[in-house]
């Protein structure tokens, strides 16, 4: 099954049909959503074989799972998000799958259509050579992972759902193909603070909602140096709280009536989303002059399993990386403390993701197919 040039090729098609997550969707996107993709990948699927199940997140976004029967009873699957971030700060190849200097480029090319392009060159050449896995093989298309992972637990409740006695689970993001078996959740914070408009000329008669949400800023910052200088989590390190957005203000002139913060916290095992939520919001009570509300748009849990398993050793064997853990969060939140093993594992690096150019190096989706072709049993 050599496969390299076509694993470069589906690549590139993919990259070729757009799939912005709606929420980051811009004159650029081309049709926002994954409705375009999942339809081609539906086809795709039955063309292979597969036995295909669909599942609407939202109007027109579902998850796609393909379903490969095997000749044992162990059953293995990949979750590959099939959204992409925006590309309105991208000036070329945003779609154009381009295929030159030993890479392949364009939105989505590493985050994560590189490995759903090795998987399906590998359907394709199972399917053309008449050969069946020996594991059950499940394979999920994604959608909505761009915000916050929303649909990674609708997925883990449809396994669950069809009673599917799952042993293994690889959720594909960029790693350089080095497994991944922990990385920090997090927790998203809204705050809006309530001033009162008056001309800046006499700003006494009004309340200046942006001089308050200052107020609120440091002592989240200072909530940030609390946390760091806890006892860390073995591997995970500590808790952080930063913040990322503060708008507010209507004019020059103008003493602004209302001012917004967003900021997020990244949890390890052991924090308590309740318990870190009622502190936020008393904090936030406490050290604002004006009035304040706090909502929470979404929440992830941590994920980690022991680095210590048979799998993840034979993943590193295959690989040549030793097990890791990631600074960022996944899918794979969803699915811990499962009775399945799950890694996080897919060619290429973050560094390439979500930039103003995206690629990936082919050798990368060579390696990545060696890696399934071990683990889904499959001949040279």
């Amino acid at each position: 099954m050599n496969t390299p040039n076509r694993c470069a090729e589906w690549l590139s098609q993919l990259v070729q049909i757009p799939s912005v997550n709606p929420t980051q969707a811009g004159p650029h996107s081309g049709p926002p959503g994954e409705g375009s993709l999942a339809t081609r990948l539906i086809e795709w699927f039955a063309q292979f074989g597969a036995e295909i199940h669909t599942e609407e997140v939202h109007p027109g976004r579902p998850n796609v799972y393909g379903l490969w029967r095997g000749q044992t009873d162990r059953w293995i699957a990949v979750d590959v998000h099939i959204d992409t971030v925006g590309v309105e700060q991208m000036n070329d190849d945003r779609f154009s799958g381009r295929i030159a200097d030993g890479r392949v480029y364009g939105r989505g090319a590493v985050d994560t259509k590189a490995s759903l392009g090795v998987i399906l060159a590998l359907l394709e050449s199972m399917h053309q050579q008449g050969v069946t896995p020996q594991s059950n093989l499940l394979i999920a298309a994604t959608v909505d992972e761009e915000n916050g992972a929303q649909s990674a637990p609708i997925f883990a409740r449809w396994i669950h759902r069809q009673q599917i006695p799952l042993h293994q689970l690889i959720i594909a993001e960029p790693t350089l193909c080095c497994p991944v078996y922990g990385h920090k959740g997090g927790i998203r914070f809204e705050f809006t603070v309530t001033g009162r408009a008056s001309h800046s000329s006499t700003p006494q008669l009004g309340q200046n909602a942006v001089t308050a949400a200052a107020h609120l800023v440091l002592a989240l910052e200072a909530e940030d140096q609390r946390i760091q200088a806890l006892p860390p989590h073995p591997e995970l390190g500590t808790s952080t709280m930063t913040v990322t957005i503060i708008q507010g203000g209507t004019g020059s002139n103008v003493v602004p009536d209302s001012c917004k913060i967003y900021a997020g916290w990244r949890s390890v095992p052991g924090d308590d989303v309740a318990e870190i939520t009622a502190r936020i919001q008393a904090l936030a009570e406490r050290s604002c002059p004006l009035p304040v509300s706090m909502t929470i748009p979404g929440s992830i849990e941590p994920f980690y399993q022991s680095p210590d398993t048979v799998w993840l050793r034979q993943l590193a064997e295959w690989s040549g990386f030793e097990p890791t853990i990631a600074p960022y969060a996944t899918n794979a939140w969803a699915h811990s403390g499962r009775p399945y093993e799950c890694v996080v594992l897919g060619p290429g690096s973050i560094d390439q993701a979500h930039g103003a150019e995206e690629w990936v190096e082919i050798s990368e989706l060579e390696k990545l197919a060696d890696i399934y072709r071990h683990w889904w049993e499959l001949a040279p």
